[in-house]
């Protein structure tokens, strides 16, 4: 019976075939002497040997295609984009999906060709980056419309790439470029004036606080000078005799004063032996002249009044 052995192993090898097992979130399309018979979902499944075959196999999970196109915006610049469609086959459609259409993944790029080189062209090219999802809406509306009678749902498109010429990009950052280098001069200029301003403020600032130590300084000495006049006056001494000592006191003093610094190269004019005693006979001759004319000021004026 050793012939029997071949034909055992060939009906165990026609039984083994007949079993066959379908991959989560996938359909299997049976065929039956090369017409469409059924369609099975996951799990293990029987067909008959010989009479029924799997025809295709179709995944039911979300795939990606990725589309470059090429194309020219409306200020006349060639842009190269990449649109991703996400899409899937729906269960309830498997049929129309396998045999209703041969290549879909050409039939969903020349759809996204027709779309891009529709709308991108009414655009500028910043108008293209701005507005990138509205030419994904407009690329999903249309596959929508398209595709959804063979059995394909689109997910969602995207543009995900937007490349222009290498001389337009290049165009581009200097242009940018040159935006941000007059911005920071802008922002620089702004910071130097202010810098001018409050040095400005400053200096008026110490300007005025000088003029005011200055005056309270001299407000002091003439403060000063009263008393020493007024402590003068009561030992006998009148007022101009007393100013001219107090003038004459402080000649000396600064004298002095120069004459301790050894490395001072400051000289005081007038600075002869009697400079003291003609600052002394000028300081009463002035005053002397000065009461004089007051004194004629005075009388001018009773005169005038009386008549």
């Amino acid at each position: 019976m050793p012939f029997l052995i071949p034909i055992v192993v060939l009906g165990l090898i026609i039984l083994i075939s007949a079993f066959f097992v379908v991959k989560q979130q996938t359909a299997v399309i049976i065929e039956r002497f090369g017409k469409f018979h059924s369609i099975r979902q996951s799990g293990l499944h029987l067909k008959i040997p010989l009479i029924d075959k799997i025809a295709g196999r179709l995944s039911l999970k979300i795939q990606q295609l990725d589309v470059i196109v090429e194309t020219k915006t409306l200020d006349d610049v060639f842009v190269r984009l990449k649109v991703s469609v996400q899409y899937r086959v729906l269960s309830q459609k498997v049929y129309d999906a396998f045999y209703k259409l041969d290549y879909p993944h050409e039939q969903i790029t020349s759809y996204v060709f027709d779309v891009v080189r529709a709308e991108v062209p009414k655009m500028k090219l910043d108008d293209v980056f701005v507005k990138k999802d509205d030419i994904a809406l407009a690329v999903k509306a249309e596959l929508n419309d398209a595709m959804l009678d063979y059995g394909f749902d689109i997910i969602k498109t995207l543009v995900t790439d937007i490349d222009p010429d290498a001389q337009v990009k290049a165009a581009m950052n200097r242009i940018n470029a040159a935006e941000r280098e007059k911005t920071a001069a802008q922002y620089e200029g702004d910071a130097q004036r202010i810098l001018i301003v409050e040095k400005a403020k400053a200096e008026a600032e110490s300007k005025r606080l000088q003029g005011q130590g200055i005056a309270d300084q001299r407000r002091e000495i003439a403060r000063g000078l009263e008393e020493s006049v007024e402590v003068l006056n009561r030992v006998g001494i009148n007022s101009q005799e007393a100013s001219a000592l107090i003038v004459v006191t402080q000649h000396y003093d600064t004298l002095q004063s120069l004459g301790e610094e050894t490395n001072s190269n400051l000289i005081l004019l007038p600075n002869a032996p009697q400079a003291g005693s003609n600052m002394l006979n000028e300081m009463v001759a002035s005053f002397t002249a000065s009461n004089q004319i007051g004194e004629a000021m005075k009388e001018a004026k009773r005169k005038k009044e009386e008549e």
